[in-house]
C-alpha cells in the first residue's frame, strides 16, 4: 500500500469490518478533497455538512457524504468537468475507482456524482489480512458528492487547510453558517418513518462547543424550502418554538438506532428525550 494512505488510514483504529470499510470511504473522501482543490473547484464552492464538520471541526461520528455548495448560484455550473479530474487523482494512488455523474430524473439544484470500487479489492490493499473474506466479491464502496448550485443567502466561508494526502486548501462553512444547515435539516427533513439521529447528534454537538447560529442564513434556507414566508423576520425565540414543536414529534428510541452505527460511546444516547432536546435549546444562542 502507499505510504501516504497507510498513513491517512492508521490514524483511527478499525476494529470490524464495518469500521474499515468506513475507514477507507475516509481516505477517499479526502483524496476527492484535495482533488477537487487542484482543480481549482474552491474558487467558486464550498464544503459542508456533516463530513465537513467531521474533518475539520471535530466532529466524533462518521459522516458519509460531501456536500458542496455554489458561493453564488449558476444553473450553468458545468460539474462534469470535474470528474476526469477526480478519477485521475484518485487512480493516482493506485486505487481503482471510477467517478460517475448521477444522471437525474427530475430537475432540481443539486448535482450529484458517485465513487464508487470494488470493496474486497481495496480491502486487501487497505487491510491485507483475512477480513477481505467476510465481504461479498460483487460489494461496492460508493462515496456520493453533491453539489447545490443554487444555494441560500447569507452563508460565511472560511479557508481551511489539510497535509494529507499532500497539503492542499479549501472553502468551507463556518461553523454558525453549518450550524444554520443542520438546524434547516433538523426542522424540516422528511424523516417519515426513520428518524435521522444523525442530525440530533450533530445538534448536540453544535451546542456542546456554544456555536453561535447564522440566522439570517437558517432564514434563507427556510424561505427556500417555503417553510418561512421570504419577508419574515426570523428570531431566536421563534427558532427555539420551532424546535420544541419538533421535539415533541420525535421517536427518540428509533432516532437513537439511526446514529448508533456511526459512533463509538452509544452511552452518549442515553439522556435523549424531548425533555433533554427542549432543555438543551435554551442554549441555543445566535
Amino acid at each position: 500500500m502507499d505510504n501516504i494512505l497507510k498513513q491517512m488510514v492508521d490514524r483511527h483504529e478499525a476494529v470490524t469490518v464495518y469500521d474499515k470499510k468506513n475507514r477507507i470511504k475516509e481516505v477517499i473522501q479526502e483524496i476527492v478533497l484535495c482533488g477537487l482543490s487542484r482543480g481549482g473547484f474552491f474558487k467558486n464552492a464550498a464544503f459542508y455538512g456533516g463530513t465537513a464538520l467531521r474533518i475539520f471541526y471535530g466532529l466524533d461520528r462518521f459522516s458519509e457524504d460531501l456536500d458542496f455548495s455554489l458561493k453564488k448560484p449558476d444553473e450553468k455550473f458545468d460539474f462534469s468537468a470535474f470528474l476526469p479530474i477526480l478519477e485521475k487523482e484518485i487512480r493516482s494512488y493506485g486505487l481503482n475507482f471510477k467517478v460517475e455523474e448521477k444522471k437525474k430524473t427530475v430537475d432540481s439544484d443539486i448535482k450529484s456524482a458517485f465513487v464508487k470500487g470494488n470493496t474486497k479489492e481495496h480491502m486487501l490493499i487497505f487491510f491485507p489480512n483475512p477480513a477481505q473474506n467476510l465481504v461479498a466479491s460483487n460489494e461496492a464502496i460508493k462515496v456520493k458528492f453533491e453539489v447545490d448550485t443554487n444555494p441560500p443567502a447569507y452563508a460565511s466561508y472560511e479557508n481551511k487547510y489539510q497535509l494529507l494526502p499532500i497539503p492542499y486548501q479549501i472553502a468551507l462553512y463556518d461553523m454558525p453558517s453549518l450550524f444554520a444547515g443542520k438546524l434547516h435539516a433538523v426542522l424540516c427533513r422528511g424523516w417519515k418513518d426513520r428518524v435521522k439521529g444523525r442530525d440530533l447528534y450533530d445538534y448536540v454537538f453544535y451546542l456542546s462547543k456554544m456555536v453561535p447560529l447564522n440566522i439570517k442564513h437558517l432564514q434563507a434556507r427556510l424561505a427556500q424550502t417555503g417553510h418561512v414566508d421570504e419577508t419574515a423576520s426570523l428570531t431566536l425565540q421563534d427558532v427555539k418554538a420551532l424546535l420544541q414543536s419538533r421535539f415533541a414529534a420525535i421517536d427518540f428510541e428509533q432516532a437513537k438506532q439511526d446514529v448508533m452505527p456511526f459512533i463509538k460511546n452509544p452511552d452518549m444516547l442515553d439522556m435523549w428525550s424531548k425533555e433533554f432536546f427542549v432543555a438543551i435549546t435554551e442554549n441555543l444562542q445566535i
